[in-house]
C-alpha cells in the first residue's frame, strides 16, 4: 500500500455496492472489501446499506494479477478464480487481464 495521497474520488461512495447479491454478502459478515475501476470511498467514510453502517478502512491500488485467494475472501468468494469467474459473468467482454488495475475498498462494521 501506498501512503502517496489520494487522488479525487471518481464516484460517491452510495455507488460502492450496489447489488444485491453483494450487499447481503455484507450484511452476512462474508464481504469486508470490494473492488473497483474507479475510487468511491474515503478512509473513515461511511456506506449505509440497507440500515448499516460500514467504516470505510482502507482505500488503495491493487492489480488483478496481485489478488491471493485471501483478497478474494474478503471478496465474498473461495478464491481468485471464483472471484474473476464472478466478475466475468456481471461485466461480460470486459478483459481481465493481471495488470488490470483496481481500487480496493475495505470496510468494517460500526458497532451498535
Amino acid at each position: 500500500m501506498s501512503l502517496d495521497p489520494l487522488p479525487p474520488k471518481t464516484c460517491s461512495i452510495d455507488r460502492l455496492i450496489t447489488r444485491q447479491e453483494d450487499i447481503q454478502r455484507v450484511l452476512t459478515g462474508k464481504k469486508r472489501a470490494t473492488r473497483r475501476n474507479g475510487r468511491y470511498a474515503d478512509p473513515g467514510e461511511i456506506l449505509l446499506l440497507q440500515g448499516e453502517s460500514f467504516r470505510i478502512t482502507a482505500v488503495y491500488r491493487q492489480r488483478l494479477g496481485e489478488m491471493t485467494d485471501r483478497d478474494a475472501q474478503s471478496e465474498g468468494f473461495k478464491s481468485v478464480h471464483a472471484y474473476v469467474d464472478a466478475i466475468q459473468q456481471i461485466h461480460p467482454g470486459i478483459p481481465l487481464t493481471p495488470d488490470m488495475p483496481m481500487w480496493v475498498h475495505e470496510f468494517e462494521p460500526m458497532g451498535h
